[in-house]
């Protein structure tokens, strides 16, 4: 499963800016075609997947459902790159040849529902296409200004993986302080009680959140506050700082790259990352595997595990920062009536099913059953999933990320800065930015 899609901060500044300048006006069941006629341009519906994780049975059940209930029209799927996506939608959404529906990464949605790009949702529609049993952080970050534009297609999550090969006869952690208690009883000189990079402020989130505090918050007035200083805000990095310092042996200015090199090594009871690193730690590390970076499968990849990261509440999972993508209607399809049509399709819990089966977390949370029960692993993400949330939807939030502000906060922290004093700087240049 791919990992999350986050706007390239290179160039994040410039993909902002080329949205504002770009912007259309949108509206619910609008049948105009882009050209202002109202007509059907073709009855051929064009659908951007991205990558290679749209299971190809999920494909063909979208192709042939869809014609089959709308004889004489045609659904050709376009398979994007993700590199160079948030470009190539900017320039073709804006343009008269439109794809009709396109797959965007949770993170890059509010960029384009701000700016006008998806075709509204209503709220009637909203609630037929699955209301409150949608995954709520992907529902968001679709939404803008209180309106639906883009709905969850699929998410990835994070869990706890470890091996019992070197955390032993150790009890799985049932609740987030019971999680660092025992990260720490494990650290030794040699292995990380939990393996934590200095500049991983994912990880950091769900115990911001799990505390009370906040990433960053839109008041009635339009301006952002952001709450890395709140009273739970700090609580959530005392226990941050704690861990990082005093269970942790990553480098203190570490990115969150190639965690199954520490963990292969046998260096690391706990490490929090993407479900889909499993598929890496269980990759055969031969002479004649071409990957630079293996995995175990013969070591400690044998009796690979995972648990949900535990919330302040026993029996609860806390809120942990979720992967994924985003699917809407443009704007400016030439056959917006057909393109809604496909679109309920791939909403639809006979489609949502497909991708369950494939491992993937579907867009309903009660389909989440039909991810295979008999992968503990992806069975951890999706009760993790459950529970999760995304960053602050705002258009400028791929420029807090450009500027490395939360690298660099988290650095601090990992190297015993003050905590309040460190979040106090982190919210002052979030708010500048988000309102700037």
């Amino acid at each position: 499963m791919k990992r999350n899609r986050l706007v390239a901060a290179s160039v994040a500044s410039t993909i902002t800016l080329a949205l504002a300048l770009t912007a259309c006006s949108t509206g619910g069941g609008s049948d105009d075609n882009g050209s202002g006629d109202g007509e059907s341009a073709s009855g051929d519906i064009r659908v951007w997947l991205n990558g290679s994780d749209t299971p190809d049975a999920a494909r063909d059940y979208l192709k042939t459902t869809f014609e089959e209930e709308n004889p004489g029209s045609t659904l050709t799927i376009e398979e994007q790159s993700w590199t160079g996506l948030v470009d190539k939608l900017t320039t073709s959404l804006s343009g008269s040849d439109s794809p009709d529906i396109v797959e965007v990464g949770n993170t890059q949605s509010p960029a384009f529902t701000s700016a006008g790009y998806f075709r509204e949702i209503t709220e009637d529609e909203f609630q037929s296409l699955g209301g409150d049993d949608l995954l709520g952080g992907f529902v968001e970050a679709g939404d803008w200004e209180g309106k639906h534009y883009a709905l969850p297609y699929y998410a990835g999550s994070r869990a706890v993986f470890y091996t019992p090969q070197v955390t032993g006869s150790t009890p799985v952690p049932t609740t987030l302080d019971e999680y660092v208690a025992t990260a720490k009883s494990l650290k030794t000189d040699t292995v990380s009680g939990v393996y934590w990079p200095g500049q991983d402020w994912y990880n950091a989130l769900p115990f911001v959140w799990e505390n009370g505090g906040f990433i960053a918050e839109q008041n009635d007035d339009g301006e952002w506050e952001a709450g890395f200083s709140s009273e739970g805000g700090l609580a959530g990095l005392a226990q941050v700082q704690d861990l990082m310092t005093n269970a942790s042996l990553a480098p203190k200015d570490g990115q969150e790259t190639d965690l199954q090199v520490p963990f292969c090594e046998g260096k690391v009871a706990f490490v929090s990352a993407p479900t889909w690193i499993a598929g890496t730690i269980k990759t055969s590390a031969t002479p004649e595997d071409p990957k630079t970076t293996p995995g175990c499968l013969e070591t400690y990849g044998s009796d690979l595990a995972a648990f949900p990261l535990p919330g302040k509440t026993a029996g609860e999972p806390a809120a942990v920062f979720a992967g994924g993508s985003n699917i809407a209607v443009a704007a400016k399809s030439n056959n917006p009536d057909l393109a809604y049509k496909a679109f309920e399709i791939m909403m639809s819990d006979e489609y949502q099913t497909i991708l369950a089966q494939a491992n993937m977390i579907p867009a309903k949370k009660s389909l989440a059953n039909q991810v295979p029960q008999d992968n503990p692993i992806a069975q951890a993400g999706v009760e993790a999933a459950q529970n999760a949330r995304l960053t602050p939807a705002s258009p400028k939030w791929a420029d807090v990320e450009a500027q490395n502000v939360l690298q660099s906060a988290f650095t601090k922290i990992a190297n015993g800065d003050d905590v309040q004093t460190v979040a106090e700087e982190l919210d002052a240049k979030i708010e500048s930015i988000l309102n700037s």
